[in-house]
């Protein structure tokens, strides 16, 4: 039996930091490849330097580590992309079809690309968005995750690709900093709510949005990447939800473990990519297909959240002393 050997590009991100580490607990350290632009601080190995907009760089990486498997995390997401959007789609879009030629040429087992509530627009339902449904994306990064899941589809039908995705909401985690979206702001409240800072929203009190835990977010991606190829039925990518707020409840639910925190209200041009997106998530397939359900609400998670960046900023205190 040929044991699997992963390759994650774009590791240094929010959901890369964390998929990477449990990624290695469940496949072995040296099985698991980390990639990115740049070197993180705390480097890993076994790390690459690997930009994925050069298909050469990335069919070299592919032979030199013997790769199985490659999870595709690397993009400009929906508030940044908006600043340059055909920077974002230039290279949201080259990565993707680099990522899906060369498994294709390889003929690699799998792969993992990730999409977005992002994809929608205001054409979809609302509340409890179905997994079909129109898809008109208000942003650069929503159109070219559309054109990922149905070049996914594509590369399936077409060539017999095994490629997965799912439709992350806003993740939510204390590992990293987020990197540029619309949903940033419900990672950024709890840094500035441990430090005892008060926070100036870029959304309105009342922008009721999907979220996910992070653990959640990785069980999920991990669980999809595992189920038997007979139980994926959804071949562009599968709708995934943990539970919705508002940042108005987001900030009463902090308040209950820190009292004194406070949050004014000031919305950007990211007010209206937010009014545009789903308020809840309907994840039946999911469900269905390989069992999906979330372990975490919003009070567990803020618990977490406050403790563990508690901790964080308590440690880099006495450091830095």
């Amino acid at each position: 039996m040929i044991k699997d050997k992963i390759l994650v590009i774009g590791a240094n991100g929010q959901i890369g930091t964390a998929l990477l580490k449990q990624l290695r607990l469940v496949h072995g350290t040296n099985a698991v490849i980390a990639s990115d632009i740049t070197a993180p601080k705390d480097i890993q190995e076994p790390f690459v330097l690997l930009d994925a907009t050069n298909v050469l760089a990335l069919v070299e990486t592919v032979h030199r580590f013997g790769i199985t498997q490659i999870y595709h995390l690397a993009a400009v997401l929906s508030a940044k992309g908006e600043l340059d959007p055909l920077r974002a789609w230039d290279l949201n879009m080259r990565t993707l079809f680099n990522v899906f030629e060369v498994a294709r040429e390889v003929k690699l087992d799998k792969v993992f690309f990730p999409s977005s509530i992002a994809a929608f627009g205001d054409s979809a339902p609302q509340y409890d968005t179905p997994q079909t449904t129109f898809l008109d994306p208000s942003t650069v990064y929503g159109i070219s995750k559309v054109a990922g899941e149905n070049w996914a589809g594509y590369y399936h039908k077409r060539y017999g690709l095994d490629i997965r995705s799912l439709r992350y909401p806003g993740v939510i985690s204390y590992q990293s900093m987020p990197g540029g979206g619309t949903t940033d702001y419900a990672v950024e409240i709890f840094h500035d709510a441990v430090q005892h800072k008060p926070y100036t929203c870029f959304l309105k009190e009342d922008t009721l949005l999907p979220m996910i835990y992070m653990d959640d977010a990785i069980r999920a991606t991990l669980e999809l990447m595992e189920a038997p190829v007979e139980n994926i039925r959804v071949r562009s990518s599968y709708n995934l939800a943990g539970m919705s707020f508002t940042p108005a409840q987001l900030t009463a639910e902090i308040q209950r473990h820190l009292p004194d925190f406070s949050v004014q209200y000031q919305p950007d041009f990211r007010q209206m990519i937010a009014d545009s997106w789903p308020k809840s998530i309907d994840d039946t397939a999911a469900q269905h297909d390989w069992y999906w359900k979330p372990q975490f609400d919003l009070s567990g998670m803020t618990q977490i959240m406050i403790q563990k960046l508690t901790e964080k900023y308590q440690q880099k205190h006495l450091i830095t002393q």
